[in-house]
């Protein structure tokens, strides 16, 4: 049975669908603060750079990356206008 791709909708077109090397994910269920997730997050990207995180010319790449939680005390501590965590 072949899987069929959604239709043509908004900003997506199924004609650039591709497959993908894989993803990394990590989280932290308990809700702690801690900086721990964010280096493993690091050596997930890192260990990503074999599945074409990094382009042939060793200097480039997909745009691979983190995405971390705001620290909203820090940015507040700023001046910064933020929505509630």
């Amino acid at each position: 049975m072949q899987k069929r791709l959604p239709d043509i909708q908004g900003l997506y077109d199924p004609q650039n669908e591709h497959d993908s090397c894989g993803i990394g994910l990590l989280a932290n269920i308990t809700g702690q603060k801690t900086n721990n997730i964010v280096k493993r997050g690091l050596e997930v990207l890192v260990n990503m750079t074999h599945r074409g995180a990094e382009s042939a010319d060793y200097k480039s790449g997909d745009g691979a990356g983190i995405l971390i939680q705001l620290p909203h005390k820090f940015f507040g501590k700023l001046g910064f206008e933020l929505p509630m965590p």
